[in-house]
Parts: C-alpha cells; structure tokens; sequence
C-alpha cells in the first residue's frame, strides 16, 4: 500500500493521527514524520501495522483461526480470543500461532513483538560476543543465546518468553523446543515499547522464577539497570560508560559500555 493510498483511506474514515496511533500501535511522532513525507521508506513492521489498522479500524484482525484480536507492542494492545479472555492464554494457544510470528506469553497474556530495530541487533551482538569470548576463553561450561529462544521459566502454562539474550549453566534445562527453567543471566534490550513489560513484568517474573542476575539496557536514557539478587533485590543504575562486569561472574566479565555507548550514538533508533 502506497502512501497515497494510505491518506485516502485515512480521509474516507476520517481517522485522525491520534486514532491510527491507537488502532496500529505505531507513535503518533512517528506517523507524523511519514504522512508529512518526512520518513520516506517505514519499516516493514510498521508498513503493516498501517495497512491493517486502516483496513480493519482499531486492530481487529485474526492471527490465526482461533484469535480475533491480538497483543501488540507497541501499546500493549490486547488480545481476544473468540473463547477466551485476555489472561487466560495458555501455551497451548501460544503453539496454535503461525511459526514466524514472534510472540511472548506473560501470564496469559500474549505480546506480539515487532521486528528490533538495527541498533538493538548490534548491542544484542555486540554483548553476545563479549560474553562468548569470554567463557570460551576460560573454557567455562555455561552456555550464551541469543533471542529467539523460547524459555518456559517454570511450570506454569501461562508464561513463555523470550530474553534478548540469556546465559545458561544447567545444561539440563534444554529441551529440545528450547529451555525449561529459570537461566543463570537474562538481558533485555529495551525500548519505548517493551519498557514496561521489561522493566516490571519480566522483572518479576525472573525473580520468581530464580534468575540469578537480570540485565536491562536502555538506549534511549543511555543507562544500564541491573540487578544481582544473589546479593540483594535493590535496582543498581549506571550510565553506559566504562565497563560493567557481570557478578555471575565475581565480575571478572566485563561489558565494555563505551562500545554500547558508540553504537548508540552512529546507528540511533528511528523509522
């Protein structure tokens, strides 16, 4: 769908910018750079987020035979099910999804993810070989992924999700759908849409589950948050400055923040 064409419709359904914000789920700062020409090529994601919010007003579209509505970042915009309510999602409709449709499941509550923006890929590398190198260079045992992996943290049916990047120790975690239990080290690279679920959802969940230490990179404020709760529970903030090593461990792998700072800084987010 062209540009044109999306402004007609947009007219015959006299939706305002505010409204098409809402029903796609796209930042109203961002469809105001687009419909002004001002960004010139959307990404993929938010093409489509467009063409079926305008299609099919406020979001309603099927995933699959069995779901009306869906959970969609950004937003949050809820699901439902034609037989069930949001929060009663369990893994078996998490499975009844199409393969290539990346989703978490939160206590019953399915997240559609959008495709990660450049600079999230390049950290989430970045990070991933630095950790990589080093246990390798220590011949640890550990094992590093990177997203997607599928992580079932403990036997509740109503909660799979997906870190951007997980350490695991317990090699008899791994199933062969993905991992069965709580990893040793969880990083999640967040963003104005994922704040919420990363910064309070996923934090709770990985404290129940037994997550030994939980990373979240902001780009945005330019800030690492983390916590090292076989310590304590406190939150430790810093600046993406230095280096920042890891207690799982006794801090002898560090991140060299610098680099993410870098990253940031040349490949800055932005449809």
């Amino acid at each position: 769908m062209t540009l044109e064409e999306m402004k007609q419709i947009k007219k015959e359904k006299g939706y305002s910018l505010a409204q098409l914000s809402e029903y796609s789920g796209v930042p109203l700062g961002t469809l105001q750079k687009i419909f002004s020409g001002e960004t010139e090529s959307p990404r993929y994601s938010t093409r489509q987020a467009l063409e079926k919010a305008l299609l099919e007003g406020d979001g309603r579209y099927d995933l699959s035979p069995d779901f009306s509505r869906r959970v969609e970042e950004p937003g949050a915009r809820y699901t439902i099910n034609r037989l069930k309510q949001q929060g009663e999602f369990t893994l078996e409709d998490y499975y009844t999804l199409p393969e290539d449709r990346r989703v978490e499941l939160i206590d019953g509550v399915i997240y559609d993810m959008s495709a990660p923006s450049f600079v999230h890929q390049h950290i989430l590398g970045t990070f991933f070989v630095e950790v990589q190198n080093y246990i390798s260079s220590k011949g640890g045992k550990c094992l590093p992924m990177m997203a997607p992996v599928d992580v079932r943290l403990n036997e509740d049916d109503k909660t799979m999700v997906q870190p951007d990047l997980l350490i695991l120790c317990d090699k008899s975690k791994i199933q062969r759908w993905g991992v069965l239990g709580a990893p040793d080290f969880c990083l999640e690279i967040t963003s104005a849409s994922t704040g919420r679920k990363d910064y309070i959802k996923k934090l709770h969940k990985y404290i129940d589950a037994g997550v030994k230490e939980y990373w979240i990179i902001d780009p945005k404020r330019r800030v690492l948050v983390y916590y090292h709760w076989k310590d304590d529970y406190l939150p430790h903030m810093c600046a993406l400055q230095g280096k920042a090593g890891l207690a799982l461990y006794d801090d002898e792998l560090q991140i060299n923040l610098d680099k993410l700072a870098d990253l940031i800084q040349e490949y800055p987010d932005g449809e």
